[in-house]
């Protein structure tokens, strides 16, 4: 069976970044490859996408960043989630699930 590369809802993929800042600092393209592998290829993030949303968390005050060695000795930008970004996760992931159990609301509906 064919998996298809979806796409996300404007303001998710915040979420999406937030909750893997959540499990510490780490760099975009790490950001972006453990989105995928969590949800088993299923959700990829663009490097179009993925650095605009690393900007407009930090102007938020929801991540900052600092510069730093990635894993293979390459100079990287380093994001880490602040206690504001915390805070935000757990209102953004109380928001998806009413809006979830809402969508699923509408899909059994008959």
């Amino acid at each position: 069976m064919k998996q298809t590369q979806t796409e996300l809802l404007q303001g998710t993929l915040d979420l999406l970044v937030l909750k893997t800042l959540q499990s510490g600092p780490t760099h975009g393209w790490d950001i972006a490859q453990r989105i995928q592998q969590v949800s088993k290829d299923v959700l990829r993030v663009g490097q179009g996408s993925l650095y605009p949303a690393l900007h407009r968390l930090e102007a938020q005050g929801w991540i900052t960043s600092e510069w730093g060695a990635s894993e293979n000795n390459r100079r990287a930008k380093f994001y880490k989630l602040t206690a504001a970004g915390r805070k935000q996760l757990n209102v953004e992931t109380e928001s998806w699930e009413r809006f979830t159990a809402a969508v699923g609301l509408v899909l059994k509906t008959t």
